[in-house]
């Protein structure tokens, strides 16, 4: 039977995700074969497996650190919120459908003997699995139904490290109240504590460490730096989303990506993000598009009603006229609006229809039925800035309600349409625009360099990076930084003790 330990945090985004992915990648240099597990994950960002199955796109980064390949049974329940109140709920990788957040918790508890299916399934391969928590132990109002934290840990008798953030203040307050508030066999599972996120001098924290150890009866077990890696966060509270990217008088290329409200599969930007001399800004206002050099409208859980908000904000406008001269990618929900229409006749999202940006020729049709898959394809003959992507081979995975099509016949001018197997518009390219439902479609080798040194020697410069710039390879490099990292803050040896290694 495999070893099992579990990460859970005093609050949402105190970093449990990237600390889950450290200690997969430490047991896999370790030479142990090695599973992340999040039993119910809310996020946008979600990922499709080789077998066409959904799950959180944070999995899908630990699995990679894992060195083994995503799987559903990774993530079992996957929520993704549809509006305020209420979100889409994923089971084994399948929409079940659409629930308010009260009918969910009465209805959660149903699903253990799927999560427990789940990580059964990994206990037949792995020799330590590496579950993830959500949000805080302590949420004394959820805990009689909770499957995510402290239940999960009692379902598979795992003991517990818990993580704090320092950098967002309090670090003491969280760690001893999240203890307080747990029942005692609750806290008993507690084998360590963790600060997160700390910067500056150490030894300051001694006296502060000494007093939580002896308050909370529990040893500290580590103080990780904070990190400044380029890799996958879990959702809309990464703070990549919270600023206006990293001033530098180094950055030749300008990337504005819209900020959408419902925004989805951020990470597609995260290969422009990892090139030096490359600048993203994820932007709210429409006069923020002033100074870019490309503008990417990422993907959106609701397509039609983030539409609304890009034509109330003035950001469609700005973006017509920024098409006019300059480059903009549109994913899978940024795809659909950069149509004529988008129509609703299932009411998957609001029921009625509504204009698009009218840059491409399509309209898009949702529907109940989700596709998913992953995708193989070459990029044909594009052209513009974009031709230095033609006959290069591209991978990524799919994952949309709506069927695209062009708008009537083929209209004239420069025009590549690609599609899938079912006749969908995968990809189409028109003059300074570019659409497509392939997330990740720039991940593979150097595609987005190739893209943005094209960009920028059209303003008469060039990147540092090189042709040989490997985004794969590079996120292979952060996830052992990220390991190393951790490996020399905290005490491994003590871990190893912990799950009985």
């Amino acid at each position: 039977m495999a070893k099992v330990i579990m990460v859970q945090g005093t609050m949402s985004n105190v970093g449990k995700s990237l600390l889950v992915g450290a200690l997969c990648r430490i047991f896999k240099q370790d030479g142990l074969k090695v599973a992340p597990f999040k039993s119910q994950n809310m996020a946008l960002n979600s990922f499709v497996t080789k077998d066409g199955l959904e799950l959180g796109r944070a999995q899908a980064m630990q699995a990679e650190c894992a060195g083994v390949a995503p799987s559903v049974y990774m993530n079992p329940i996957l929520l993704k919120p549809t509006n305020d109140v209420g979100s889409q709920v994923i089971v084994n990788g399948e929409v079940i459908g659409n629930m308010s957040a009260r009918d969910y918790f009465a209805f959660k508890k149903k699903l253990i003997p799927d999560i427990m299916a789940a990580y059964k399934k990994l206990e037949e391969w792995a020799d330590v699995i590496v579950i993830e928590g959500a949000g805080s132990p302590a949420e004394i109002n959820l805990k009689s139904d909770d499957i995510v934290n402290m239940g999960m840990a009692k379902l598979v008798d795992a003991p517990v490290l818990l993580v704090g953030d320092i950098d967002r203040g309090g670090v003491f307050a969280q760690l001893l109240g999240t203890l307080e508030l747990l029942e005692e066999n609750e806290r008993s599972r507690v084998k360590g504590l963790i600060i997160n996120k700390f910067r500056g001098d150490k030894s300051l924290l001694d006296s502060g460490i000494q007093m939580l150890e002896e308050m909370g009866g529990v040893p500290v077990i580590g103080t990780v730096p904070y990190a400044n890696l380029q890799i996958d966060d879990e959702d809309s509270l990464s703070e990549r989303l919270d600023s206006s990217g990293v001033e530098n008088d180094n950055s030749i290329v300008d990337i504005a990506a819209i900020r959408l409200p419902r925004i989805s599969n951020f990470t597609d930007l995260a290969p422009f993000e990892s090139i030096p001399g490359v600048r993203v800004r994820f932007i709210i206002n429409p006069r923020e598009i002033e100074g870019a050099d490309m503008v990417v409208i990422p993907g959106s859980k609701n397509t039609i009603s983030d539409l609304r908000w890009m034509r109330e904000s003035g950001m469609e406008v700005a973006i017509k006229r920024f098409a006019k001269s300059k480059p903009v990618v549109g994913i899978c929900g940024g795809f659909q609006m950069l149509g004529n229409e988008v129509s609703d006749p299932e009411g998957v999202e609001a029921g009625d229809s509504i204009r698009g940006f009218e840059i491409l020729p399509i309209t898009t049709s949702l529907n109940s039925q989700k596709y998913r898959s992953q995708t193989e394809d070459c990029f044909e003959d594009l052209t513009g800035v974009f031709s230095a992507l033609s006959e290069r081979s591209f991978e990524g995975y799919e994952i949309h309600n709506g069927y695209t099509d062009l708008a009537g016949d083929l209209p004239e001018g420069d025009i590549v349409v690609e599609r899938d197997d079912e006749g969908n518009i995968r990809l189409l390219q028109q003059g300074n625009t570019l659409g497509t439902y392939v997330h990740g479609i720039f991940d593979k080798d150097d595609l987005a360099f190739t893209l943005v040194n094209e960009i920028a020697k059209a303003k008469g410069m060039s990147l540092e990076a090189g042709l040989n710039f490997d985004y794969q390879a590079f996120k292979d490099g952060e996830y052992d930084k990220l390991a190393e990292l951790v490996r020399e803050n905290i005490d491994m040896d003590l871990i190893y003790r912990i799950i009985g290694l």
